[in-house]
């Protein structure tokens, strides 16, 4: 019997317990570092590698593309978005171009650490309404 890497245990056990929204900060925090990885990877002109942390983004942002729900209407914009970040990252692979990653990584910036102040609003109004608005 193989014994499992601790450290991928405990991040599977992370993801599995997450909630839905906690999950999409996971996933803006992972597609930061990867691409994060690809300018560092390019910095070191080793293709290989940069090739694949930007498809490791691209995956993550297929992942939150498919997952919006059409029902709202910033779904539509996120959606706008996600897809124009997805072609800059095909460019920015194509022409080895590092600052077409540093757009991006501007982009994920902004949408992670917008999710998460969203994220700490509704844990705030969460914990106001278990308190009766105290």
């Amino acid at each position: 019997m193989q014994m499992q890497n601790p450290y991928a245990q405990y991040q599977e056990n992370a993801v599995n317990s997450a909630e839905p929204g906690e999950l999409t900060l996971m996933l803006y925090n992972g597609a930061l570092k990867f691409n994060r990885l690809a300018v560092e990877y390019m910095d070191k002109k080793d293709i290989e590698k940069t090739n694949y942390y930007i498809q490791r983004v691209q995956k993550i942002i297929t992942e939150l593309l498919v997952t919006l729900n059409p029902g709202y209407e910033i779904s539509k914009n996120l959606a706008s978005l996600y897809d124009y970040i997805n072609r800059r990252l095909i460019e920015a692979n194509v022409k080895k171009d590092k600052n077409i990653l540093l757009e991006v990584q501007e982009f994920l910036e902004e949408l992670r650490n917008t999710w998460g102040e969203a994220l700490k609003q509704v844990k705030a109004g969460a914990s106001s309404d278990a308190d009766g608005g105290r």
